[in-house]
């Protein structure tokens, strides 16, 4: 398990930013490859992994409902 990697979602953080999102996704790549840093002829498939896991990550928070919280408008 990627323990380095926050709990994005309400309560634990408000409002996860585009920066909390790509260091959770370059956490989860560099968990699964096992690089840390990727040599030159594999950046390209890492970076590419990282984006996918951002955006996979984002569309997730973006669509899911936390029952039971309150929104600021009350």
């Amino acid at each position: 398990m990627c323990r380095s990697i926050k709990t994005l979602r309400p309560p634990y953080v408000e409002d996860a930013g585009e920066d909390d999102v790509h260091a959770a996704a370059l956490q989860y790549v560099r968990k699964i490859s096992g690089f840390r840093a990727p040599a030159a002829h594999n950046r390209e498939a890492f970076d590419a992994a990282v984006d996918a896991v951002a955006a996979a990550t984002r569309a997730l928070l973006d669509s899911i409902e936390v029952r039971g919280s309150r929104s600021a408008a009350g």
